[in-house]
């Protein structure tokens, strides 16, 4: 069954965001796959075709849309993931599925992979796209996450720091590769995210007049400086 949600994104002065965290860690639960930092990294590769159709219907605000992703966690190749993000009516839809590391291997070399009977369904999506639609990876997204969850009304809250980006696809892995900031100095972001309500407790415990809404993608931000530059 297909499962549409809500999602909401802000930009935050850092000092505004702690505070916002400090209210939201009182009344919800650390996610469980933080373990001892209380945090994690996520990087993901975004994937567009030669007429960067994903970066122009975010800013064009198309609806419906869809992006792939594929993400790792704490630079680590142990869990890789492709995903499909989709948007209709304005609510957001995520499928996944796992992807081999050799896969993963093959595109990152310029590669487009073969694919069995075996292959989960998103990945042969993928791959047939890279094939027909010159789908390519195009940007690494990075940054740390601090991940809240509430069960009613299937609740998430993040806190994204140190946004940035990298057009070396082959860095993916590497601890320390190279990546330019994206965000002002001092900005944060901070995503709200559930399916058919959202507590009135944890609506309030995120109000403040310094949140500034944005339609824009983590995806569009980063991608934005290899298209456009720096503004």
């Amino acid at each position: 069954m297909r499962k549409f949600r809500h999602e909401f994104k802000y930009f935050s002065p850092e000092m505004v965001l702690s505070a916002i965290e400090q209210r939201i860690g009182a009344l919800l639960y650390l996610d469980k796959n933080t373990g001892a930092a209380g945090e994690y990294s996520i990087r993901s590769i975004y994937f567009d075709d030669i007429y960067d159709t994903c970066f122009l219907e975010n800013e064009n605000g198309t609806d419906p849309r869809e992006k792939f992703r594929i993400r790792i966690y704490n630079c680590s190749k142990e869990r890789i993931t492709l995903e499909l993000k989709q948007k209709v009516n304005g609510m957001c839809l995520k499928t996944s599925c796992p992807v081999p590391l050799k896969t993963l291997e093959q595109i990152m070399a310029g590669q487009i992979p073969d694919f069995t009977a075996q292959t989960p369904y998103l990945l042969k999506k993928l791959i047939s796209q890279m094939h027909f639609r010159a789908l390519r990876p195009v940007v690494i997204v990075a940054y740390e996450r601090v991940p809240f969850v509430y069960p009613d009304g299937n609740v998430r809250v993040t806190f994204d720091r140190n946004l940035r980006s990298s057009s070396n696809i082959e860095d993916f892995f590497n601890p320390q590769a190279a990546f330019r900031s994206v965000l002002p100095v001092g900005t944060n972001m901070m995503e709200v995210k559930f399916d058919e309500f959202l507590p009135d407790f944890i609506n309030e415990a995120c109000q403040t007049s310094l949140l500034q809404w944005t339609s824009f993608s983590k995806f569009y931000l980063c991608r934005k400086f290899d298209i456009h530059g720096m503004a």
